[in-house]
C-alpha cells in the first residue's frame, strides 16, 4: 500500500511540475509575441483607415468611442477616427459564424467612401466574400451610397444585392454599415474621447 501511495504522490508531483513548466513557457512565448501582434494590429488598422478613406495618407485628428444601447438592451461600441476627409467608423455585429468587425469610411455628408473587414469568422468562400462583394464595381456595391435610409438586401425589399447563398452575412454586414453611419451622424458631444489634441498621421 505504501508503494502505491508513493507512486501516486510521485505522479501528482510530476504532473504539477510539468504544468508549472508549461505555464511558464506559455507566459514567456506570450510575452515575446505580444508586442509584434500589437504592432501588426496597429498596422492593419492604419492601412484600413487609408483604404476606407480612399487616401494614401490620412491625419486622424481625434478618436472617439461611442457607446449605445440597442433595441435588445445590448451595448454596442463604435470607434470613430475623425480626419480631414470625414471619419472612419469601426462597427461590430453578429454574422453567421460569429463577430463581423467592419471599418467604414464616410465623407462629411455621410456618403460611403469605402469599407474593409477588420475581422470575421464567416465561412470561407461564402460569407467571407463580404470583403469584396460590396466594393465599388462589384455586384453588391455600396460605395457612394448614403445610408440615411438603412441599406437593405433586395430579398428584404431593399436596394443591395446579397452575397450568393449568404443572406445572413449580407444582412449582418449591412447592419454594421448602417450602425456605423448612425454613430457617425450622431456626432456625440459626450462621447468618450480617446486621445488627442495632436494630429496622428497615418502612413
Amino acid at each position: 500500500m505504501k508503494k502505491l501511495e508513493s507512486s501516486l504522490m510521485n505522479m501528482v508531483l510530476v504532473l504539477t511540475g510539468v504544468a508549472v513548466i508549461m505555464g511558464g513557457i506559455l507566459a514567456y512565448v506570450n510575452h515575446l509575441t505580444e508586442e509584434p501582434i500589437a504592432k501588426q494590429q496597429k498596422k492593419i488598422l492604419a492601412d484600413g483607415i487609408k483604404t476606407v478613406m480612399q487616401a494614401e495618407e490620412i491625419n486622424v485628428s481625434k478618436t472617439d468611442t461611442l457607446r449605445q444601447t440597442n433595441a435588445k438592451g445590448k451595448e454596442e461600441v463604435f470607434i470613430i477616427y475623425n480626419n480631414e476627409k470625414g471619419a472612419a467608423v469601426e462597427s461590430t455585429t453578429d454574422g453567421f459564424g460569429g463577430k463581423l468587425r467592419v471599418l467604414v469610411g464616410f465623407n462629411p455628408e455621410g456618403q460611403i467612401l469605402g469599407y474593409t473587414l477588420l475581422a470575421h469568422t464567416e465561412t470561407p468562400g461564402l460569407g467571407a466574400k463580404a470583403d469584396k462583394w460590396f466594393q465599388k464595381g462589384e455586384k453588391g456595391n455600396i460605395v457612394g451610397m448614403t445610408p440615411s435610409n438603412p441599406l437593405v438586401v433586395k430579398k428584404d425589399g431593399g436596394q443591395v444585392e446579397a452575397i450568393t447563398a449568404s443572406t445572413i452575412t449580407s444582412r449582418a454586414f449591412l447592419k454594421a454599415v448602417n450602425n456605423a453611419y448612425s454613430a457617425y451622424m450622431v456626432k456625440p458631444v459626450d462621447a468618450q474621447s480617446g486621445a488627442t489634441k495632436q494630429v496622428n498621421k497615418v502612413k
